[in-house]
């Protein structure tokens, strides 16, 4: 049941997902295609081509090799080389848009980041990406390199996919990423050569050289065409050679000059060779390219307004790799009207890239260099404050995301000036958006011992992070707040990162860890006498033990839980565990006290206006009146409880009741009708990437073949959820499916039975509920 804390993890949401089963009408039924996963679309995710492209025909003749004639055949990864600001995205990404029609499959693309000031991309956070673009749930995401590589070869399989990794450090950053065939296209940009993929995976290396004088002078002249009159060809010659040859270079030169039409040019070369002299004296001169670069970078940046450059250094200290016009208003502590300007004067100065509308991003050398600037000319607490703002923004934000996409979350007050979000659909875009940055904002304010705003920010997106079951970012943040929070003695702040960490925990099926945690959070509570805490906490580690059918060690808490909200007068905690130790008398078949405990939660949670626990003790009324042999008053039930999750568009309510609604509709001779409720189950837990739940589906479908005597049919949906359960450890749901497998292969004759069977009552040995012990009975008579 759905509760306003979020403590009961029958609702957790996810948004990743695609439908993996479809359904399709044949023969008095319905058919799932288990097998076949339908694609919303396919992933597109090149950044823009770069505009006024030109020059580098050598190397596009080279990267076209790298494609067989006939448009099929193996292709070698390749490595695109060469010194910073030479233009490797530029030529991948210019070469992979004229190619992308000759992979039909899509194209996944990422910015390792390998030679930014802040941290790299991992592997294991790039796989989580690509992963989840080729339509993996996040639950299906596991949390070790080895497996994620090995899954996302298994997703490329058969696919024709172009795969651009851009700015890799090593060659450790890169090796997981690449496919295990040769029907996908690597191309990689780096510094470094990467010999060891050369050598070990047969890699090409195509190197790029600054551009040849002749080249270089044509893109000054292209840039500057029409915005000023003739210039010399000699000053072109040595503006060329004073910015090494290298695109960025050239490009910010050129926008400079751009900007000055009626200076000439020698005049504007003048200044630059005082602005390298400068620069000489200042570094040790062992990097002329890298010299020349920033001499460029900084004679630009000295031309820019006093509020630009100010902005510009200011940006250099945002936690994360791209922004929007208010994280960066935020930042500046400006208008966000007047940074947009601000933004756009850096952007036509070429010293930012506007890859997206209202999404901004530094190249890594830009980046570094306002990062020094914001360091040498701003005092300490400026920096301080500045990042601090920053970040109040994004918690602000995620805030108001937490209020309209998990509304039950119990939030931490925080002080911000945010505007609201209006639609959970705006609220997810956002946060999808900034979802790397949230991660490097945590990190940041750790690193500047912002200790309130680095446990904040977690202990707010947990209402998010329990959704969608997006782990890494779970687990990197909540750690850093429960270090924050130890830190800095606040026992208050450590009790809610401990319990977000054994929700993260339990929700990623390691429960004995997840119930370690809550327990460390309800120690704290109750010495602190912090009694709603504590209600939460012991809650919690109940939910820890029903989702493990530890039924008796669930009732403990869940009889705890309601004795303290009781003795508090908590209306809310009253229904809370009302409803969850009703859960627990469900799996004891103890009905009729089921009943009256949920007819009690339902009126509570009427009066209090929380319509998902009203739904979720309308469904437990269901179960309990088939379980008394009563489907009719399960079909009003159930059905009630469906119509308030078409009400309120809430698709995981939907998902667990419609399971119900299957089961009933079995009770009541109406297989058929099962067996879409079944399916409309199955593909919405697909969606909210709930695999387990997605089982139970699968499994319930299997019983609604069977009662339509399809055995075949309905021993490989239980040998899918069987094949599901085994995966997730689930050992007593294992033993069901199998239970149930067992019947079907009967039916069929199939001599597997026997097999299953042993299996299904060795597995059931630990559990003594009363359907445990009934199936093993019938198990072992049967056998």
């Amino acid at each position: 049941m759905p509760t306003r804390d979020g403590d009961d993890s029958r609702n957790e949401l996810s948004g990743s997902a695609n439908e993996v089963i479809q359904a399709g009408r044949v023969s008095g039924g319905i058919h799932f295609h288990g097998t076949q996963r339908t694609d919303d679309g396919l992933p597109r995710q090149l950044p823009a081509d770069v505009p006024g492209f030109v020059n580098r025909h050598g190397e596009l003749e080279q990267l076209d090799l790298l494609l067989p004639d006939d448009g099929g055949g193996a292709m070698a990864p390749c490595v695109v080389v060469g010194t910073a600001g030479v233009g490797k995205t530029s030529l991948a990404v210019h070469w992979a848009h004229r190619m992308a029609s000759r992979f039909p499959d899509g194209q996944l693309y990422v910015n390792l980041h390998g030679y930014d000031p802040g941290p790299l991309v991992t592997p294991d956070q790039a796989l989580d990406r690509f992963l989840r673009a080729l339509g993996v749930p996040g639950d299906q995401i596991s949390a070790d390199l080895e497996s994620r590589a090995a899954l996302y070869r298994s997703q490329l399989a058969g696919r024709r996919m172009l795969i651009v990794l851009d700015n890799a450090a090593t060659v450790g950053q890169v090796r997981p990423l690449l496919p295990g065939s040769g029907d996908c296209l690597t191309l990689i940009t780096s510094r470094s050569r990467l010999s060891g993929l050369v050598a070990r995976d047969g890699a090409r290396r195509v190197t790029l050289g600054v551009l040849p004088e002749e080249e270089s002078v044509r893109l000054l002249r292209s840039l500057s065409d029409g915005h000023r009159g003739p210039d010399d060809g000699t000053d072109l010659d040595e503006l060329a050679r004073l910015c090494a040859r290298l695109p960025l270079a050239l490009r910010i030169a050129a926008e400079r000059a751009i900007s000055r039409p009626s200076v000439p040019l020698g005049d504007l070369i003048e200044e630059l060779r005082d602005e390298s002299a400068l620069w000489d004296a200042l570094t040790a001169g062992d990097d002329d390219d890298s010299d020349a670069v920033r001499s460029v970078f900084a004679w630009s940046y000295r031309a820019l307004s006093k509020d630009a450059s100010r902005l510009f250094r200011l940006l250099g200290l945002h936690p994360g790799r791209d922004f929007g016009s208010a994280a960066a208003a935020a930042l500046a502590d400006l208008p966000v009207s007047r940074v947009r300007r601000l933004l756009d004067d850096l952007v036509g100065a070429h010293l930012l890239e506007q890859h997206r509308p209202d999404r901004y991003e530094f190249h890594d050398l830009l980046r570094a260099y306002a990062t020094d600037q914001a360091r040498t000319e701003e005092s300490a607490d400026t920096v301080r404050a500045a990042l601090e703002r920053a970040v109040r923004w994004y918690a602000g934000c995620a805030d108001q995301a937490v209020r309209v996409l998990a509304p039950a979350h119990r939030r931490p007050p925080i002080e911000a000036s945010t505007p609201a979000f209006t639609t959970p659909e705006e609220a997810a875009q956002w946060y999808e958006r900034e979802r790397t940055n949230l991660v490097a904002a945590t990190r940041a304010a750790e690193e500047a011992n912002l200790h309130e705003l680095a446990w904040l920010l977690p202990a707010l997106l947990r209402g998010i992070y329990a959704g969608r079951n997006q782990f890494d970012d779970w687990f990197a943040t909540s750690t850093i707040g429960l270090g924050t929070a130890r830190a800095s003695g606040d026992r208050h702040a450590e009790a809610d990162m401990l319990e977000s960490l054994g929700k993260a925990h339990t929700q990623s099926s390691r429960r004995a860890e997840g119930i370690r945690f809550q327990t460390a959070a309800l120690d704290i509570r109750r010495e602190l006498g912090d009694r709603a805490g504590e209600l939460a906490s012991t809650n919690a580690v109940g939910m820890a033990h029903l989702r493990g059918h530890e039924l008796d060690r669930a009732l403990i808490r869940f009889e705890q839980t309601h004795r303290l909200a009781v003795e508090v007068g908590d209306e809310y905690w009253i229904a809370v565990s009302s409803n969850n130790t009703a859960n627990v008398y469900l799996g004891l078949e103890r009905f009729e006290e089921a009943v009256v405990l949920l007819r009690d939660a339902k009126e509570r949670y009427t009066r209090l206006g929380v319509p998902g626990g009203r739904g979720d003790a309308l469904r437990g009324l269901s179960h309990a009146h088939r379980g008394l042999g009563r489907p009719e008053s399960a079909h009003g039930y159930v059905e009630e409880a469906l119509a308030i999750a078409h009400e309120h568009e809430n698709r995981a309510w939907e998902a667990y009741w419609s399971l119900e609604l299957g089961r009933v509709q079995v009770e009541l001779g109406q297989p058929s009708e099962a067996l879409i409720s079944f399916q409309r189950a199955a593909s919405l837990q697909r969606r909210l990437a709930d695999r387990s739940r997605e089982a139970e589906a699968l499994d319930a479908t299997g019983t609604a073949y069977l009662a339509l005597d399809r055995a075949d049919e309905a021993a490989g949906f239980h040998r899918m959820a069987a094949n599901s359960f085994r995966e997730l450890d689930d050992r007593r749901q294992l033993a069901i499916a199998l239970d149930h497998l067992t019947t079907a292969l009967d039916h069929t004759g199939d001599a597997e039975a026997d097999e299953c069977r042993r299996e299904a009552a060795g597995l059931l040995a630990d559990f003594t509920d009363p359907a445990a012990e009934r199936i093993r009975t019938r198990l072992r008579r049967s056998g």
